[in-house]
């Protein structure tokens, strides 16, 4: 059975009950990237880059997340999350991944990622399955984007061609990790802003937003909009007052930071296109998922409206971003890498 029929096949696998970790765009900082983002079709970046030399790297990937979910069901979410959070700072090139040394300071360490992202065990387990079976042949950067498109699919999300052949980074970018990543309550001047610096635009910010369909968020997230959301100790008033309530049990006015609930209460196993319905209705949970649609913005309103009457548009689009931002930098031929472990570069032992 070929690849893409495998992973099809395992769209049918979305019985689990999914909830994730802290949504994808917790930060504190703004900065311009040091170096310019490139997009587009790339010598040696392709869905078949492993056909021969490791054709089985799809179906073991899959089988080590239906493991790690059936154990764990958030870690779907937080898998998904790493892609952005690698592809985000200074390209897809597993930067992310990389642990502290005395040549590297760790972005696990930066503020929009320290005690947030999450996943690395799960990653480990694939890169040693891999390396069982192909050594020293499929790279952390591949292994992220490849267990990205698996946990979309197992719940429930659409397949798509992987552009494969990416190699990995010999350091870790900190200070970029700090600036690039949008925080959650972000304007949608800013969203716009960020995306833009990764040379995506406005559908790819609507249309990536929408993997907030699955997934949790801590309530240090979004407790600004309960109780204080233009520093006079008010709520925001675009949140559906039902909703209020229900956040606010959750989430006390003082305490409980570390509470966490869905991002997409409607359906929070599922990947659909329930995100954008809450979020026409005021139930967005992140500020930066709800200025979507209050932003005075009517292109990007439109396309909310448009996700949340169509769900294989947001399919579509999704698909069409999602490849995009996985475009994102790549390092190709002999730049980089190949990580043994992907938690350090090869000469470090």
């Amino acid at each position: 059975m070929d690849s893409s029929k495998r992973c099809l096949g395992a769209i049918f696998v979305a019985s689990f009950y999914f909830s994730a970790s802290l949504a994808f765009f917790p930060a504190h900082h703004e900065g311009e990237s040091a170096h310019p983002v490139e997009h587009g079709p790339k010598l040696g970046l392709s869905p078949g880059f492993y056909r021969s030399t490791c054709p089985r790297a799809d179906e073991i990937v899959v089988s080590v997340l239906k493991k790690a979910i059936a154990k764990e069901p958030r870690i779907a979410a937080s898998l998904l999350r790493l892609l952005f959070h690698d592809c985000f700072v200074q390209g897809c090139d597993a930067s992310v991944l990389l642990d502290d040394s005395k040549a590297v300071a760790s972005e696990k360490n930066a503020l929009p990622n320290k005690n947030s992202i999450r996943g690395f065990e799960v990653i480990d387990k694939i890169k040693a399955a891999l390396e069982e079976a192909c050594p020293h042949t499929v790279s952390c950067a591949d292994t992220i984007a490849l267990a990205a498109r698996g946990s979309t699919v197992l719940s429930g999300g659409p397949y798509w061609e992987l552009p494969l052949g990416r190699r990995d980074s010999k350091t870790a970018y900190m200070k970029l990790a700090n600036k690039n990543l949008p925080p959650p309550n972000a304007t949608l001047h800013r969203l716009v802003k960020f995306f833009g610096r990764q040379r995506l635009d406005k559908t790819d910010l609507v249309a990536l937003s929408g993997s907030h369909t699955i997934g949790m968020a801590r309530c240090v997230s979004f407790k600004q909009r309960l109780y204080n959301q233009h520093r006079d100790n008010k709520p925001d008033m675009t949140l559906e007052k039902r909703f209020y309530h229900k956040l606010a049990s959750v989430c006390p006015r003082t305490g409980g930071d570390n509470n966490i609930t869905p991002l997409d209460f409607a359906s929070p196993p599922k990947f659909d296109n329930s995100y954008y319905k809450l979020i026409v209705e005021g139930r967005g949970l992140l500020n930066s998922d709800q200025v979507l649609w209050t932003g005075k913005d009517p292109e990007i309103a439109h396309l909310v409206k448009s996700y949340a009457e169509n769900e294989s548009l947001f399919f579509e689009h999704y698909v069409n971003s999602i490849i995009k931002m996985g475009n994102t930098n790549p390092l190709l031929g002999s730049d980089g890498e190949i990580r043994m472990n992907c938690r350090r570069v090869n000469h470090v032992r």
